[in-house]
């Protein structure tokens, strides 16, 4: 969030070197996200849903290392011009990690991911004991 407006963009102030303006300045934002989670429990088993359209299905990494659960996506982009004589080179890094411990009570050799309409899906499946047993009446002696 900005606390100083420029009034004028003819010249640069003490504020934009500290704030680091870019000479040539583009009309692009800088911001970084982390994309949203879901995580919804069912008879059967947890799903984690993670939106992050636009993204590759290559480029994510799901790991489980004892109990937690990592998920993280790594790109990086070039783009530059042929000539050589270029004003202006960019380079673009994208990253995220996100970390979930799950329970003890899943079965950690079943999880399976996969990736569609921009929604990464991770199902985790509980063990046996752990789903919710149907009510029964007890008899009393």
């Amino acid at each position: 969030m900005t606390l100083i407006r420029r009034t004028n963009d003819l010249f640069p102030t003490f504020f934009d070197d500290f704030f680091g303006r870019d000479l040539f300045e583009s009309n692009r934002t800088a911001s970084q996200t982390m994309p949203a989670v879901n995580i919804r429990e069912t008879e059967d088993d947890y799903v984690v849903e993670m939106v992050s359209p636009g993204l590759n299905k290559k480029d994510f990494k799901v790991e489980l290392d004892n109990q937690t659960l990592t998920i993280s996506y790594e790109k990086e982009v070039s783009k530059n011009d042929k000539e050589e004589n270029y004003t202006k080179k960019e380079f673009s890094y994208s990253s995220f990690q996100r970390s979930f411990t799950i329970p003890k009570s899943v079965e950690s050799n079943k999880i399976e991911a996969n990736y569609k309409d921009g929604i990464l899906n991770i199902t985790i499946p509980k063990k046996e004991e752990a789903k919710k047993q149907a009510s029964r009446l007890i008899a009393i002696s």
